[in-house]
Order: structure tokens, then sequence, then C-alpha cells
């Protein structure tokens, strides 16, 4: 068993053009898993982090969405990490999961900006529910309009490089000094480099830079260090 009540009624979600990113913090690897595959069949994007740790050190906050987030973890719990996230201006709404019900923890975290407490073995349609909830109120937050959602949705489909890349070049920074940076060759650089400003069909290093800023990627670092 993986703690679900499944209910016979399906919840029709929201989609948006920018796909949203459910990030799921659990340390059980069973729970991540059962999650994950609810999610997906519901045609969620979906990323798991077994460890606060984890998810401080890779999220991306510029990627709308929310946060799945257990209560009982190891060496930092979830309500630890949601202070931390609070203090630091982490705007991604939290939806908490936990084994016991507590009123008073429960209580504390809304007031702290949790969406929603959900006590398991968790029922699947209080869940997507939650999930619709949290992503329109992310969506509408970020005060996006479907110019920003095309904008994300073409920085979105360039690789992890190419992003490194193009990074490098809104900063001013020449293909060589780029590729000193990254310890690759100018030829490289180049390759990347023509094929992220294809992607986003965009060309000279000021608009690459105004879109970035735009889109509040500048600079996409870590929330932990």
């Amino acid at each position: 068993m993986l703690g679900f009540q499944f209910s016979r009624q399906k919840i029709k979600m929201k989609k948006n053009k920018i796909e949203p990113l459910i990030r799921i913090v659990d340390d059980d690897a069973s729970m991540r898993r059962a999650l994950t595959i609810l999610l997906e069949m519901e045609g969620w994007k979906v990323t798991c982090f077994s460890s606060a740790k984890e998810f401080l050190a890779e999220d991306a906050p510029s990627v709308p969405g929310c946060v799945i987030l257990d209560v009982s973890m190891p060496e930092m719990t979830g309500l630890q990490l949601h202070s931390l996230l609070v203090e630091r201006g982490y705007e991604c709404p939290i939806i908490f999961l936990t084994g016991h019900g507590d009123i008073e923890m429960a209580v504390d975290s809304m007031k702290k900006g949790a969406v929603d407490f959900l006590q398991k073995p968790i029922n699947e349609e209080k869940l997507l529910s939650a999930i619709a909830k949290a992503i329109d109120w992310d969506l509408s937050h970020r005060g996006w309009t479907v110019s920003q959602e095309e904008e994300m949705a073409r920085y979105e489909s360039l690789s992890k490089r190419e992003k490194e890349v193009i990074g490098f070049v809104a900063k001013g920074l020449i293909n060589k000094e780029i590729a000193q940076r990254l310890g690759l060759s100018e030829r490289t650089i180049e390759v990347h480099r023509l094929s992220a400003t294809k992607k986003l069909k965009l060309n000279a290093p000021a608009d690459i830079a105004t879109l970035i800023f735009h889109l509040s990627l500048i600079p996409e670092t870590p929330l932990f260090l």
C-alpha cells in the first residue's frame, strides 16, 4: 500500500501554455514514485527531490508551479525548509503532506503561506484540487501574460548547456571568454549559441539580456550554497 485513497471521480485540471512544474520533496522513495505516477497520468510535469538540501541546491524558482512537501524528513524537516524559503522570499506555493494530523502545525503553516496541509493517506481528489489551486495562484501572482508564457516556453526548450551559454552572452561575454569559463572549445560555444538563438528567435546579446531579465532568470543560482 502506498498510502493513497483513490476516488472514482477525476478532476479536470486547467492546462496552461507554459508547462508548470510540480516539485515533490519527500525522503520516501515509494511516496515519490506513487505521486509521480498519479500526477503524470493527470498530465503534469513532475520533478522529485529526496531531501530539503537537494531541493535547495537544484530547484529553479523561476519556473512556475508548486511544491508538494513532506513534513517529516531527516536533517531538515519540511517545516524548517518552509521557514527558510519564506525568509529567502521563495514564493512558489507549498502543499504540505503529513502522517500526523496536527491542527496547530497546520494553522501555523497556512499563516506562513502554505496553500494546503493534507494528511496521509492522501486523498487523490483533495490533492489534485490543491495542486490546481496552487498553480492557478502562482501563475496569477507572477502576473504572466501570454507573451511571457511563450518566452518561457522557448527558454525551457534549451538544453542545460545552451542555457549556460546564453546566460554568459546576456552578461556581455564573447565566445572566447565563455569557452574559457566552461572549459570548452570556442567552436563548441558557437554551436550552442547558434542553436539557442534559433530556439529563442533572438540574436543580439542585448535582446537576449532583455529576455532573461524579463523572465527573472539572471542569475539562476541555487537557493542552497
